[in-house]
């Protein structure tokens, strides 16, 4: 990837009577990795209200908490862009630290997955098998290929296509200059908005589910949203808005959906539900961009203390392991009827995929990456890789 100049950390972006922050750790954006586990909860909120039961007010505010992914994907491009600006790393190690990252969990999750649609004897196709594991499960407007295998994998296919472009991304001459990421910004905007709208010229509903929700392409406008904040980051820009702002405006857009839900039903294209996912990137790109900020100028944000971060390491395995908790609890037992089993299900749930989501970083996703990447091609030297920075997705 390109070399380009960037100031970020420069003492005139800084206040001169604020400490330095400490950034050579592992999470060197504390704030974003406790943030990951807020939008992990809210993915899990969202199938737990819609699989097991609602719980009143909790359900109304994560009904369309499937927007946590759109989260992810603005983090992942934000993340990315602030790691490996101004960094020489070939494209070849780039991409298997990548794989390194997100593959070995997803391979274990999916036998997990097998195994449990295998005791609830439901057939699972070894073609959807295979496309989860080869991360191509979201390019056909195919059911058995979205739902087989891992049904919460059908996102790891819209990353694997975001780490392909990574590299051409921050070659594109646009995000090189402050007034090219505007523009690149206004117009991922204003693209998400058009796409909203083509769901009104889709009129098979699995198709449109598709094609607005699951395909790639479609995706990438949230993670180019990401890379052009996290390059403005780098580079020395900080939002207006405070952080406590930007969370205001998340929550406040998500409790504006209730209404909108009850007057629209899903089924409908000018439903909030792909409204949910298309139309929050911006929100959640100023989120990011806000908590990456106040990180970088040391200021507390509660979001990145010592079990914020450990939910959030957590929070990649509970994405990829609840919905199957979800899915043996309702095949041996059922749905709950009445409020207090609801909850009680739900609180079963959210222990027993919690636990299991840190066995499987401690046991799985964090050594296995380790290995990999001390086996997996290196830089040519210790100074063609990140140094002051480094990923926390």
């Amino acid at each position: 990837m390109p070399r380009a100049a960037h100031p970020a950390g420069h003492p005139a972006t800084r206040p001169a009577d604020r400490p330095v922050p400490d950034l050579s750790g592992r999470d060197r954006l504390p704030s974003l990795t406790g943030l990951r586990f807020w939008a992990a909860l809210v993915v899990v909120l969202y199938h737990l209200s819609r699989q097991t039961g609602t719980i009143p007010w909790i359900s109304d505010a994560t009904w369309y908490g499937r927007s946590g992914v759109t989260f992810f994907f603005v983090l992942s491009g934000f993340v990315l862009a602030w790691t490996y600006d101004g960094q020489r790393v070939p494209a070849k190690v780039f991409l298997w630290r990548r794989f390194a990252r997100i593959w070995p969990l997803l391979a274990v999750t999916t036998a997990l997955s097998v195994a449990a649609y295998a005791a609830l004897g439901t057939d699972v196709t070894l073609r959807s098998v295979a496309a989860t594991l080869l991360l191509v499960n979201a390019w056909l407007p195919d059911p058995d290929l979205l739902r087989g295998g891992n049904p919460a994998a059908w996102s790891l296919s819209d990353e694997a296509w975001f780490y392909l472009l990574f590299p051409l991304l921050m070659a594109l001459p646009w995000l090189r200059s402050a007034r090219g990421r505007v523009g690149v910004a206004v117009a991922v905007c204003a693209g998400a908005l058009v796409v909203w709208l083509c769901g009104a010229v889709i009129a098979d509903p699995v198709v449109r589910s598709w094609a607005l929700g699951y395909f790639p392409v479609t995706r990438t406008l949230q993670f180019l949203l990401g890379v052009a904040a996290g390059l403005a980051v780098a580079r020395g820009w900080r939002p207006r808005v405070p952080l406590g702002a930007a969370v205001a405006l998340v929550v406040a857009w998500h409790l504006a959906l209730v209404p909108w839900s009850r007057a629209v039903p899903d089924a409908l294209w000018y439903s909030p539900y792909q409204a949910s996912q298309l139309l929050s990137a911006p929100l959640f790109a100023l989120l990011v961009a806000a908590a990456a900020g106040a990180d970088l100028e040391g200021r507390r944000t509660g979001l990145g203390g010592r079990w914020a971060i450990r939910l959030g390491h957590w929070s990649f395995a509970w994405y990829l392991v609840h919905e199957i908790v979800i899915r043996l609890w309702l095949g041996a037992h059922g749905r709950p009827v009445g409020l207090a089993a609801t909850a009680g299900v739900w609180l079963l749930v959210l222990t027993a995929s919690l636990a299991l989501s840190a066995a499987a970083y401690h046991w799985v996703e964090h050594p296995v990456e380790r290995r990999l990447r001390r086996a997996g091609p290196q830089p040519a030297s210790p100074s063609t890789g990140p140094k002051t920075r480094g990923a926390v997705s």
